[in-house]
């Protein structure tokens, strides 16, 4: 039987925040998901496990395993029900729409923030894993070499790339209407947690240029690095587990696989800022509704984010036509495959240039 790339996908597009928590998967325990995928089924050459702020998806290749099927092994790792979740989740067993799916999604074309700069990085990082779990498969390979041509044109010959619609740039940017373009060297900000995003926020802060920053994250030698790199000063786990903030005008929460961590404020500031760039959240939403607190979330942030798209807009016919232009280059590979096989059986060598056989096929 003929290998195919699947996938399923839980996302903004299907679920709400608190539906789309469910499946979240901690970034150290998505080697664990990954192995316990591959031995339950051994025909699955290739997966990856791609999960962000606002969806999860699993692609894979196989020959016999459906989408139907990883869906429900997936939900029994998570201890959800496949029958009742199902409807959350787009998926398909067609590799071309497959292909289809993962070039849209890496462009930013599927994003709640229309051409999210950080997709593409993350799908690098879910890739890693793929390798070093031996799961990167000819068909996915092929299907990512796609995706990363697709990115170097958008980037190179659109105008659809702007690192200012990022939630981590947005962040700071509320923080800068929230107090003031001239509070940078006294506004004080604690960020909680030292993932992907944290690296995103202290990298826009070069612009920003917020003096007073404090970092806290549960492993300390992590958030070290961050200090270290970026001149800020290091906030006592612990203190942060006992909700004690101090005099901190803002908290950025985006500490992973913590929920609600942070439910207690004291009375020390007439305002603050708070700010969960957690999935699940890492702020109890509750503290919205207290005098003096402002509040956003993923979904806020994203909401605000969205004014913001005419260049994009005016972009998306651009993107669309390149990615179905590398789309179109991956489909005649996938159709050829057959004749490639054929060939190799019968041991003939081939001539053309455009039907060499390549390592991956």
């Amino acid at each position: 039987m003929t290998k195919a790339l699947r996938f399923i996908s839980i996302s903004h597009l299907t679920a709400t925040l608190i539906l789309r928590e469910e499946f979240s998967i901690p970034e150290e325990e998505k080697p664990e998901v990954i192995a316990r995928l591959k031995n339950a089924f051994p025909d699955i050459t290739g997966l990856l496990l791609l999960g962000t702020c606002n969806r999860t998806e699993i692609y894979f290749e196989s020959e016999t395993t459906s989408s139907e099927d990883l869906l429900d092994t997936f939900c029994a790792i998570l201890g959800r029900e496949s029958k009742r979740n199902a409807h959350l989740f787009f998926q398909s067993n067609d590799t071309l729409q497959s292909v289809q799916q993962l070039a849209a999604v890496s462009a930013g074309l599927r994003s709640k923030v229309l051409g999210d700069a950080e997709i593409i990085g993350q799908i690098k990082k879910a890739y890693i894993l793929s390798r070093k779990a031996g799961l990167q498969g000819s068909l996915l390979e092929r299907a990512l070499q796609t995706v990363f041509r697709s990115h170097k044109r958008v980037r190179n010959e659109t105008n659809f790339r702007d690192g200012t619609t990022s939630s981590a740039y947005r962040s700071l940017k509320l923080i800068e209407t929230s107090y003031g373009p001239t509070s940078r060297s006294s506004t004080k900000i604690l960020i909680i947690g030292a993932g992907d995003i944290v690296k995103k926020l202290f990298k826009y802060n070069q612009k920003f240029k917020y003096q007073h920053l404090y970092i806290s994250n549960r492993t300390e030698k992590n958030a070290a690095l961050l200090a270290k790199q970026y001149n800020c000063q290091i906030y006592d786990w612990g203190k942060v587990m006992s909700n004690d903030f101090e005099d901190f005008d803002v908290i950025i929460g985006a500490a992973s696989n913590c929920h609600h961590l942070i439910k207690e404020l004291d009375n020390s500031k007439d305002r603050r800022l708070l700010i969960d760039l957690g999935l699940p959240g890492t702020i109890d939403p509750v503290l919205g509704n207290k005098a003096g607190i402002e509040f956003f979330d993923l979904d806020t942030i994203s909401s605000e984010i969205a004014n913001n798209k005419e260049k994009r807009f005016q972009a998306i016919t651009e993107v669309k036509e390149i990615i179905q232009a590398e789309v179109d280059e991956f489909t005649k590979w996938f159709l050829e495959a057959p004749l490639r096989a054929l060939l190799r059986t019968a041991n003939i060598e081939i001539k053309d240039p455009s039907l060499k056989i390549s390592s991956d096929s």
